[in-house]
């Protein structure tokens, strides 16, 4: 951790140092400014209502949603800070072209055992996702079964779930997160998810082995969300960076199956799969051919390649323009989908997203009702997170400022809005000073910072702040308090609890008026701090001992001064 770093945290330490009384949620330091709980709420109605159409990508949601944004960062005062226009000027937008696939037509998928054919009807029993893979049609007939359990190919934990086993045009059988998630030990870090939990690194390591396709098992607790989510969120219009070659990240079939499918399945087979699922949790577990036993899928596709924008607004550094703090958040919903139990079809992502957005323009307005400050900060609403964090990963490998002077990016996506927590969170633990950072502020405010209660769910890497730190770029993202004011811990899981079953990825997720966002204000007030004094110093934050991203950093510090 360099000098300056620690002057910071020191700073901070010794404005926390008296703190003694309980806690007080002044939304920043003295003389930081007031987020506006009444300005957020504004925001977010307007994002989220039924005109926006769930802001899907490529569709009038998007347009009315940039519209939006880029009317707001005008009226704020912001610097338009997207791609260079024929002018030579930049824009308020960077353009991401995104591979569009759909599912035409119905899906017929199924499988036969023992002889009988068993239909699986999409959405209920399988979420088929549109291949992605530019072709027409998937059409897979009687294809091999076999299950590979956490489909893991991990040398330097010297794991291999598939021992060599030739996988080519078969249909694999996958649980979802890591080994170690049911016994909370082992080489996978015990509970905390890594990167070969997740579901994209699963479709990702079945391409490589060449398989046809995959079937992840949907279990609650492992994957962290109900089959509601999955259903909504693959049955959908899927998207992608282009890629030139995508049969390499994407087998022909990306699906999920609920777990009692595959129970049946294995029993139909003549297998135990809870029996199975105990043995791939060892190093020792070998694929299991379930013999007898085929899938078929038949459905047609429409692929094409669309232009989404991230939206990017600037406030440029008086004394180093070149250095740059981010905040980001994803301005993207689920648009217009299956139809709930009453009926309604928009997905209007209040919460998960509208709030983040809400959250960076109102962190422009209070950085423009100061003195510029010496660093720049750009304040970036990305596309597509909710199809990968697209609009995140194309930034990450197309900036439009460079990210070995990017100082660090502040990702703020889906903030509470049960009121004012005493404790701060971050989405997964990252090992980086911007962590530390956020937890000094909280402290100077009389708050404490909660680890991540639930990290084998894989949270770092599920938000928009996982692309740029992939790319060694110091990156964290806020997440609201459990520990609630009013209820404590009790009735903040629970108002956690509701939203996860009731709302999230859900038409339900709309926007109320007597929702208490004072809370949020007030974790808004401790991501400005941390921001506002990172533009101001000469302070760059590190990854540190033990984080993954610290050599990628590592390798660029000689352009920072």
């Amino acid at each position: 951790m360099g000098s300056e770093m620690k002057r910071l945290l020191l700073a901070t330490a010794l404005i926390a140092a008296p703190v003694l009384a309980p806690p007080c949620f002044a939304q920043g330091a003295a003389d930081a400014p007031k987020i506006d709980p009444a300005r957020l709420s504004a925001h977010i109605k307007v994002l989220s209502s039924d005109a926006f159409e769930g802001r899907g990508p490529a569709t009038a949601g998007e347009t009315k949603a940039v519209g939006y944004i880029i009317g707001q960062m005008k009226a704020i005062g912001l610097t338009p800070a997207g791609d260079v226009g024929k002018d030579g000027k930049r824009v308020w937008t960077q353009n991401v072209p995104l591979g569009k696939f759909e599912i035409e037509g119905p899906v017929s998928a199924g499988v036969t055992v023992g002889g009988q054919k068993e239909a699986w009807t999409q959405g209920d029993q399988i979420a088929v996702r549109a291949a992605m893979t530019n072709v027409d049609a998937v059409s897979i007939k009687d294809a091999p079964i076999v299950f590979v359990g956490y489909g893991v190919k991990a040398p330097e934990r010297n794991w291999d779930d598939f021992k060599g086993m030739d996988l080519k045009g078969k249909i694999l059988v996958v649980l979802i997160n890591d080994p170690d998630f049911e016994t909370g030990v082992g080489d996978f870090g015990g509970k905390a998810m890594t990167y070969y939990g997740r579901w994209t690194y699963k479709y990702e390591e079945a391409a490589r082995q060449g398989a046809a396709g995959v079937l992840i098992v949907h279990e609650t607790a492992p994957a962290s969300y109900g089959w509601a989510t999955v259903k909504n969120s693959n049955t959908n219009v899927m998207f992608d960076i282009v890629r030139k070659e995508p049969a390499k990240t994407h087998p022909q079939l990306e699906a999920w199956i609920q777990r009692d499918v595959a129970v049946d399945l294995f029993k139909k087979a003549g297998l135990d799969f809870d029996a199975l699922k105990k043995q791939a949790q060892t190093r020792a577990f070998k694929p299991v051919v379930l013999n007898g036993a085929t899938f078929s899928a038949d459905f047609k596709v429409r692929h094409q390649v669309i232009v989404s924008h991230n939206v990017a607004g600037r406030i440029v550094g008086t004394k180093h323009p070149n250095e740059t703090i981010i905040y980001s958040a994803h301005w993207d919903h689920l648009g217009v989908g299956a139809p709930d139990a009453k009926g309604d079809r928009i997905y209007n992502g209040a919460i998960d997203n509208a709030d983040g957005v809400a959250a960076i323009l109102e962190l422009a307005r209070a950085f423009k009702s100061r003195p510029a400050p010496q660093r720049s900060v750009l304040f970036l609403a990305v596309t597509a997170e909710e199809k990968g964090l697209l609009g995140s990963e194309y930034y990450s490998a197309n900036p439009l400022f460079p990210l070995a002077t990017t100082v660090g990016d502040i990702n703020i996506d889906a903030l509470s809005a049960a009121g004012p927590a005493k404790d701060i969170g971050t989405s997964g633990d990252g090992k980086v000073d911007l962590q530390d950072l956020l937890v000094a502020k909280a402290k100077a405010h009389g708050r404490y910072f909660t680890p991540d209660p639930m990290p084998q769910a894989g949270h770092f890497y599920r938000s928009d702040h996982f692309p740029f730190a992939k790319r060694g770029v110091p990156a964290i993202s806020i997440g609201s308090g459990a520990d609630l004011v009013k209820g404590g811990k009790e009735a903040g899981m629970k108002a956690e609890e509701d939203y996860t079953e009731n709302r999230y990825h859900q038409p339900a997720d709309e926007w109320k008026a007597d929702w208490d966002l004072s809370g949020q204000a007030a974790d808004i007030g401790l991501a400005y701090e941390v921001g506002a004094d990172l533009a101001n110093s000469r302070a760059w934050p590190q990854w540190q001992a033990g984080s993954e991203f610290k050599a990628l950093r590592d390798k660029t510090a000689a352009q920072r001064k």
